[in-house]
Protein backbone atom coordinates (compact mmCIF):
# COMPACT_ATOMS: atom_id res chain seq x y z
CA UNK A 1 0.00 0.00 0.00
CA UNK A 2 1.31 3.48 -0.75
CA UNK A 3 0.21 6.09 1.74
CA UNK A 4 0.14 10.04 1.46
CA UNK A 5 0.58 12.44 4.04
CA UNK A 6 -2.01 15.57 4.37
CA UNK A 7 -1.85 18.20 6.53
CA UNK A 8 -5.85 18.61 6.88
CA UNK A 9 -8.71 16.82 5.91
CA UNK A 10 -10.36 18.95 3.76
CA UNK A 11 -12.00 19.81 0.33
CA UNK A 12 -7.98 20.10 -0.89
CA UNK A 13 -7.70 16.37 0.51
CA UNK A 14 -10.14 15.07 -1.17
CA UNK A 15 -9.15 16.68 -4.18
CA UNK A 16 -6.13 15.15 -3.88
CA UNK A 17 -6.80 11.84 -3.08
CA UNK A 18 -9.14 11.66 -6.60
CA UNK A 19 -6.57 13.02 -8.59
CA UNK A 20 -4.29 10.19 -7.19
CA UNK A 21 -6.91 7.49 -7.53
CA UNK A 22 -6.54 7.12 -3.42
CA UNK A 23 -8.89 6.61 -0.50
CA UNK A 24 -9.33 9.26 1.78
CA UNK A 25 -8.95 8.36 5.39
CA UNK A 26 -11.39 9.86 7.74
CA UNK A 27 -11.73 10.76 11.18
CA UNK A 28 -12.09 8.10 13.74
CA UNK A 29 -15.34 8.90 14.87
CA UNK A 30 -16.70 9.74 11.56
CA UNK A 31 -16.18 6.34 9.96
CA UNK A 32 -18.85 3.80 8.87
CA UNK A 33 -18.51 0.24 9.05
CA UNK A 34 -15.41 -1.20 6.33
CA UNK A 35 -14.48 2.54 5.82
CA UNK A 36 -10.96 3.45 6.53
CA UNK A 37 -9.90 6.05 9.00
CA UNK A 38 -7.03 7.18 10.72
CA UNK A 39 -7.71 4.15 13.39
CA UNK A 40 -4.38 1.94 12.77
CA UNK A 41 -7.42 -1.12 13.31
CA UNK A 42 -9.33 -0.23 10.15
CA UNK A 43 -5.85 -0.14 8.08
CA UNK A 44 -4.93 -3.37 8.86
CA UNK A 45 -8.89 -4.38 8.11
CA UNK A 46 -8.87 -2.76 4.91
CA UNK A 47 -8.93 -4.66 1.66
CA UNK A 48 -8.05 -3.75 -1.94
CA UNK A 49 -6.64 -0.38 -0.71
CA UNK A 50 -3.66 0.61 -2.99
CA UNK A 51 -3.13 3.95 -2.36
CA UNK A 52 -4.16 6.05 1.27
CA UNK A 53 -4.33 9.64 2.30
CA UNK A 54 -3.64 10.13 5.37
CA UNK A 55 -4.35 13.69 6.85
CA UNK A 56 -3.71 14.50 9.93
CA UNK A 57 -2.02 18.08 12.24
CA UNK A 58 1.12 16.38 13.38
CA UNK A 59 2.63 13.49 11.83
CA UNK A 60 1.35 14.15 7.80
CA UNK A 61 2.11 17.70 9.01
CA UNK A 62 5.43 17.36 10.10
CA UNK A 63 6.37 14.68 7.09
CA UNK A 64 4.93 17.11 4.10
CA UNK A 65 6.96 20.31 5.92
CA UNK A 66 10.11 18.11 6.45
CA UNK A 67 10.03 16.79 2.68
CA UNK A 68 10.97 20.28 1.50
CA UNK A 69 14.29 20.61 3.50
CA UNK A 70 15.41 16.73 4.51
CA UNK A 71 17.38 14.56 2.41
CA UNK A 72 15.24 11.77 3.14
CA UNK A 73 12.10 10.99 5.20
CA UNK A 74 11.38 7.67 7.05
CA UNK A 75 8.77 6.92 9.22
CA UNK A 76 9.36 5.04 12.05
CA UNK A 77 7.39 3.66 14.84
CA UNK A 78 7.70 1.10 17.66
CA UNK A 79 6.50 -1.40 15.27
CA UNK A 80 9.58 -1.26 13.05
CA UNK A 81 11.67 0.67 15.27
CA UNK A 82 14.49 -2.09 14.84
CA UNK A 83 14.32 -2.63 10.58
CA UNK A 84 14.34 1.47 10.08
CA UNK A 85 17.49 1.74 12.10
CA UNK A 86 19.29 -1.29 10.39
CA UNK A 87 18.21 0.72 7.13
CA UNK A 88 19.75 4.03 8.36
CA UNK A 89 23.04 2.44 9.33
CA UNK A 90 23.01 1.21 5.90
CA UNK A 91 22.70 4.62 4.69
CA UNK A 92 25.19 5.81 6.97
CA UNK A 93 27.64 3.89 6.29
CA UNK A 94 27.37 4.40 2.74
CA UNK A 95 27.56 8.03 3.16
CA UNK A 96 29.57 9.03 5.81
CA UNK A 97 28.69 12.91 5.60
CA UNK A 98 25.38 12.71 6.33
CA UNK A 99 23.12 12.50 10.14
CA UNK A 100 20.38 11.85 10.91
CA UNK A 101 17.68 14.20 12.76
CA UNK A 102 14.70 12.10 14.93
CA UNK A 103 11.72 14.43 15.55
CA UNK A 104 8.80 12.83 18.02
CA UNK A 105 6.00 14.07 16.15
CA UNK A 106 3.77 15.08 19.39
CA UNK A 107 0.17 16.45 18.77
CA UNK A 108 -1.93 19.48 18.69
CA UNK A 109 -4.30 20.66 21.32
CA UNK A 110 -8.03 21.72 19.32
CA UNK A 111 -6.18 25.73 20.01
CA UNK A 112 -3.14 24.74 17.90
CA UNK A 113 -0.68 24.05 21.13
CA UNK A 114 1.91 21.37 21.18
CA UNK A 115 0.72 18.62 22.76
CA UNK A 116 3.80 16.36 23.76
CA UNK A 117 2.86 12.90 23.40
CA UNK A 118 5.25 10.39 25.35
CA UNK A 119 4.56 7.47 23.33
CA UNK A 120 6.44 9.64 20.26
CA UNK A 121 9.23 9.88 22.76
CA UNK A 122 9.30 6.41 23.26
CA UNK A 123 8.94 5.94 19.59
CA UNK A 124 12.28 7.89 18.95
CA UNK A 125 13.71 5.99 22.02
CA UNK A 126 13.50 2.63 20.04
CA UNK A 127 14.58 3.78 17.00
CA UNK A 128 17.34 5.37 18.30
CA UNK A 129 18.64 2.53 21.09
CA UNK A 130 18.67 -0.18 17.92
CA UNK A 131 21.14 2.39 15.65
CA UNK A 132 23.55 2.53 18.87
CA UNK A 133 23.77 -1.10 18.66
CA UNK A 134 24.83 -0.73 15.11
CA UNK A 135 27.70 1.52 16.06
CA UNK A 136 26.21 5.19 16.05
CA UNK A 137 26.29 6.34 19.37
CA UNK A 138 27.14 10.06 18.73
CA UNK A 139 24.02 11.34 20.27
CA UNK A 140 22.70 14.68 21.41
CA UNK A 141 21.06 14.60 25.16
CA UNK A 142 17.84 14.95 23.87
CA UNK A 143 18.26 11.91 21.60
CA UNK A 144 20.25 10.24 25.06
CA UNK A 145 17.12 11.31 26.47
CA UNK A 146 14.93 9.35 24.23
CA UNK A 147 16.84 6.51 24.70
CA UNK A 148 16.59 6.62 28.61
CA UNK A 149 13.11 7.28 28.34
CA UNK A 150 12.06 4.49 26.31
CA UNK A 151 15.05 1.79 28.01
CA UNK A 152 12.54 2.68 31.45
CA UNK A 153 9.18 1.31 29.62
CA UNK A 154 10.64 -1.37 27.19
CA UNK A 155 10.24 -4.37 29.54
CA UNK A 156 6.61 -3.34 29.98
CA UNK A 157 5.81 -1.52 26.84
CA UNK A 158 1.98 -2.22 26.21
CA UNK A 159 0.39 -1.28 30.01
CA UNK A 160 2.72 2.49 29.48
CA UNK A 161 0.84 3.21 26.43
CA UNK A 162 -2.82 1.93 27.91
CA UNK A 163 -1.62 3.90 31.31
CA UNK A 164 -0.34 6.95 29.20
CA UNK A 165 -2.66 9.90 28.09
CA UNK A 166 -3.04 9.11 24.56
CA UNK A 167 -3.81 5.69 25.64
CA UNK A 168 -6.53 6.20 27.95
CA UNK A 169 -7.60 8.45 25.60
CA UNK A 170 -8.59 6.19 23.04
CA UNK A 171 -9.38 3.62 25.00
CA UNK A 172 -11.97 5.71 26.80
CA UNK A 173 -13.46 6.46 23.12
CA UNK A 174 -13.54 2.91 22.08
CA UNK A 175 -10.32 2.63 20.29
CA UNK A 176 -8.06 0.33 22.61
CA UNK A 177 -7.49 -1.51 19.77
CA UNK A 178 -5.15 0.68 18.15
CA UNK A 179 -2.85 1.39 21.10
CA UNK A 180 -2.53 -2.43 21.35
CA UNK A 181 -1.62 -2.10 17.42
CA UNK A 182 0.53 0.17 18.57
CA UNK A 183 2.47 -1.82 21.22
CA UNK A 184 3.30 -4.34 18.71
CA UNK A 185 7.36 -3.78 18.92
CA UNK A 186 9.82 -4.80 15.66
CA UNK A 187 6.11 -6.91 13.88
CA UNK A 188 6.67 -4.64 11.18
CA UNK A 189 10.29 -4.80 9.10
CA UNK A 190 8.72 -2.33 6.11
CA UNK A 191 10.52 1.10 6.62
CA UNK A 192 8.21 4.09 5.02
CA UNK A 193 9.85 6.45 2.33
CA UNK A 194 8.59 9.65 1.78
CA UNK A 195 9.10 9.95 -2.37
CA UNK A 196 7.66 13.48 -3.36
CA UNK A 197 4.40 13.62 -1.81
CA UNK A 198 3.84 9.46 -1.00
CA UNK A 199 5.55 6.81 1.62
CA UNK A 200 6.63 3.95 -0.40
CA UNK A 201 7.98 0.60 1.49
CA UNK A 202 11.79 1.27 0.75
CA UNK A 203 12.60 -1.93 -1.30
CA UNK A 204 10.06 -0.80 -3.66
CA UNK A 205 12.13 2.56 -3.68
CA UNK A 206 15.29 0.78 -3.79
CA UNK A 207 13.89 -1.18 -6.79
CA UNK A 208 12.53 1.68 -8.48
CA UNK A 209 16.06 3.17 -8.40
CA UNK A 210 18.10 -0.02 -9.28
CA UNK A 211 15.70 -0.12 -13.18
CA UNK A 212 16.99 3.36 -13.89
CA UNK A 213 20.68 2.77 -13.81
Amino acid sequence: MKSSPYRWKDESAARFAQQHDAVLAVGRSQARPGEVSLSPATVREARDVRRLVLPSPNGSTIAQSMAGVAGEVIGVSLRNATAAAAWTAARLRSDKACGVAVVAAGEQWSNGALRPAVEDLWGAGAYLSALRRHGFDALSPEAQSAVAAFAHVSGDIARQLHAAASGRELAADGYRQDVDVAAEIDRSEVVPVLVERSFRAAALVASDRNSDT
